[in-house]
C-alpha cells in the first residue's frame, strides 16, 4: 500500500481543514473556545424513529410540525421553557385529536435519542484540557430527563456538566438555536470572541446564523463524527 495522500481543503471562514483518506482534521490555530451541539453530534439521534412513533399513535402530519429543519410554536415553546412537559403533553394530544396515555407521548417523543459513544467522551475530555468548551443544545424538559439516564449509563456521570466548562439548555436559558441571542448568551458569558470559537453543529439554519454572528463553524455532515475532526 502506498503512503496516505494529504490534502488542504478551505471550507469557508478563511478556516482550513486537513483531509486524510477519509478523515477530516481541523487546524485550531487561533481557536481558544469550542461550542458543541449535542443530537446528531455528540449524542446519536435519528429524528425519523419519533416521526414514525407519532404516526403510529395517529398523528400522521408530524413530519409538518416537527423537523430538523423547522417545527411549530408549540415545540419552539417547549424548547425555551415555556411549557412543562406537561403541558407540551396536554396541548399535542389536543393538537392530534389523540387518544393515548401520556406515556405513549413521551415513548414516540424519546425514541429519536439513540447512543452515547464512550469515544465522543473521551475526546471531550481531551478536548477541555486545551480549550473552553461549551454544550449548547435545543433541548425540553423530556428529552433533557431521558438523555441524561443515557449519559448516566455510559459515563456513570449523572450530567454532561463534568465534560464542558459549562453546559447550556434551551429549555433552562430560555432561548435556542438559531437565535442569535442564544450564542451571545455564551460569548457574553464568559467573555469570548466569535474569531476565537469554533462551533460545530449538524443543522445548517444554526450554522447560518453563528456564522453571520463570525463565529467559526463547522457543519457536521451526515456520516461525519467529531472523532473525525480533532
Amino acid at each position: 500500500m502506498g503512503p496516505f495522500k494529504l490534502k488542504k481543503l478551505k471550507l469557508g471562514c478563511n478556516f482550513t481543514y486537513l483531509h486524510l483518506n477519509t478523515q477530516i482534521k481541523m487546524n485550531l490555530n487561533g481557536i481558544k473556545n469550542i461550542i458543541f451541539d449535542l443530537g446528531g453530534v455528540i449524542l446519536n439521534i435519528d429524528y425519523q424513529l419519533t416521526e414514525n412513533a407519532f404516526k403510529d399513535l395517529g398523528m400522521q402530519n408530524f413530519d409538518e410540525v416537527y423537523s430538523q429543519q423547522k417545527q411549530s410554536g408549540l415545540f419552539d415553546h417547549f424548547e425555551t421553557g415555556k411549557l412543562s412537559a406537561k403541558e407540551f403533553i396536554q396541548q399535542i394530544k389536543a393538537e392530534a385529536n389523540l387518544l393515548v396515555d401520556d406515556q405513549e407521548i413521551v415513548d414516540a417523543w424519546n425514541a429519536m435519542l439513540l447512543d452515547l459513544p464512550k469515544e465522543r467522551i473521551t475526546l471531550l475530555n481531551k478536548l477541555k484540557e486545551k480549550f473552553n468548551t461549551f454544550l449548547l443544545s435545543n433541548t425540553n424538559e423530556i428529552h433533557f430527563n431521558a438523555f441524561s439516564k443515557i449519559v448516566e449509563k455510559e459515563t456513570g456521570q449523572a450530567s454532561l456538566s463534568p465534560f464542558f466548562k459549562e453546559v447550556f439548555y434551551s429549555h433552562e436559558i430560555q432561548l435556542r438555536k438559531p437565535e442569535k441571542e442564544a450564542f451571545n448568551h455564551i460569548l457574553l458569558k464568559h467573555d469570548i470572541k466569535p474569531s476565537e470559537t469554533l462551533f460545530i453543529d449538524d443543522s445548517p439554519q444554526h450554522i447560518a446564523s453563528a456564522k453571520e454572528m463570525g463565529i467559526i463553524t463547522y457543519h457536521l455532515q451526515k456520516g461525519e463524527d467529531i472523532l473525525d475532526l480533532f
